[in-house]
């Protein structure tokens, strides 16, 4: 049987982004790493739903020198101890590199469809940002835009808006599981 999966951004879907001038950044410490309130029971929620959990992110401070890799990866690392995850995949490319992993491009989404044996027409990208939806769309998922108002151009088209990681989930466990 083919897998489904739920895709999570990182910075505002899973843990508090730094938000200055309206527009969100990526923690840049461990200590300032915070995750959002509900994101464990949601996570747990769709786990038990038998979907695998994957947090996909762009992390472009590490190739333009602001943040060290081993700061993200240690952030990973706490993600993984607190929360029920399958995977985190990061890119760590900035636009310039020209990468098929880096969100807007589904090479995140794709490299865990086969790796897993996951159904994309069957999971669901949940993002904050227009890259995150875009990335979900061209891999031919579900698309959940959790909208912070950012002082940023909103998302084109998504399937959903929602406040929260826990509104999407249980948006996402409303839907009727495929037979």
């Amino acid at each position: 049987m083919t897998g489904r999966a739920v895709f999570l951004d990182r910075d505002g879907v899973v843990n508090r982004a730094i938000v200055r001038r309206g527009r969100p950044y990526a923690p840049r410490r461990l200590e300032d790493l915070e995750i959002l309130p509900g994101v464990h029971d949601s996570i747990a929620a769709l786990k038990q739903r038998g979907y695998l959990i994957f947090i996909v992110t762009n992390q472009p401070e590490v190739s333009r020198g602001s943040i060290p890799r081993h700061s993200v990866e240690d952030m990973h690392g706490q993600l993984q101890r607190e929360l029920p995850v399958d995977g985190i995949l990061a890119c760590f490319h900035d636009d310039d590199d020209d990468c098929d992993c880096r969100k807007p491009r589904a090479g995140l989404l794709l490299q865990a469809a086969r790796d897993f044996s996951l159904d994309l027409s069957c999971s669901f990208m949940v993002g904050d940002r227009w890259r995150d939806i875009e990335a979900g769309k061209r891999a031919g998922c579900a698309t959940l835009f959790v909208d912070h108002a950012y002082a940023e151009e909103p998302p084109a088209g998504y399937d959903h808006r929602v406040g929260s990681l826990a509104e999407a989930c249980a948006l996402i466990l409303a839907q009727r599981d495929p037979t």
